[in-house]
């Protein structure tokens, strides 16, 4: 994959690729103002147990790979370029995750009208399509508490999330982590695009579709059986590979 390795080769891969991701974010219009936030497992020369996040008060599209944030699992500032400290909510739930998964490289969370919808919606995410089938019995739940301000939540929502990286934040938003920035972006997009499909479908009025639980669960497995890989950073993920050239190509101080 040649992307000017000469100019990035001295990036730490996480920094580059979390970087990408805020970006990525951006691009596709689901980030929020200043808020929401992705994380990474920081390098190992940096914190041995912390994670990498957005500096509090930049727009994703201001976000670096050099000014990224490196705190620690108890909240400690280890390296912080831009001096504006990190958002509180978003250590409470960021931590939580790294804390609680260590094979959780990347946790990213979302607020866009179509995910919060659904997170407002009983019944969650409906198998009314292939996107959709994607995450069927895959969906962990957390009961809205307020804004995450409260440390003491963590340990609910860690409870609720279990094994499973796909979260909806019921009555506030969505989701994602995995063992690379590149698995957790790919389960938001594809995310994002069921919720969008679901309101888009339930707004029409039109008849449903429905398919058997049967059915929605073979697609489940035929996404996880493509997809076994995608998490594990020493296997290419040419999905992860092309979002990260379009990074590079549109947004090229990402790597300052």
């Amino acid at each position: 994959m040649n992307m000017k390795a000469d100019a990035i080769s001295d990036i730490p891969t996480e920094r580059l690729h979390l970087a990408a991701a805020y970006r990525l974010i951006a691009h596709f219009g689901l980030d929020d103002s200043i808020f929401t936030h992705i994380s990474a497992r920081a390098p190992a020369s940096e914190a041995e147990h912390g994670f990498l996040i957005n500096p509090f008060g930049l727009r994703f599209d201001e976000v670096t790979a050099s000014n990224l944030v490196t705190v620690d699992l108890d909240g400690t500032i280890i390296q912080d370029t831009f001096g504006k400290g990190i958002n509180k909510a978003g250590f409470t739930i960021h931590s939580a995750v790294h804390a609680a998964r260590p094979e959780v490289g990347c946790v990213l969370h979302t607020h866009t009208v179509a995910g919060v919808s659904v997170s407002s919606m009983a019944q969650g995410i409906l198998p009314l399509n292939q996107w959709a089938m994607q995450f069927h019995n895959r969906v962990a739940f957390h009961d809205y508490e307020g804004i995450a301000l409260d440390l003491s939540e963590r340990e609910r929502l860690v409870a609720d999330l279990g094994t499973r990286n796909v979260m909806i934040l019921r009555n506030h938003g969505l989701l994602t982590c995995g063992g690379t920035v590149g698995e957790a972006f790919a389960l938001m997009f594809n995310l994002e695009r069921t919720c969008k499909a679901q309101v888009a479908l339930l707004s029409s009025g039109a008849a449903l579709n429905h398919v058997s639980e049967e059915l929605a669960e073979h697609t489940a497995s035929q996404y996880e059986s493509m997809t076994r890989d995608r998490g594990n950073p020493d296997v290419p993920d040419p999905e992860w590979e092309a979002y990260l050239r379009l990074a590079l190509k549109h947004y090229p101080d990402l790597a300052q």
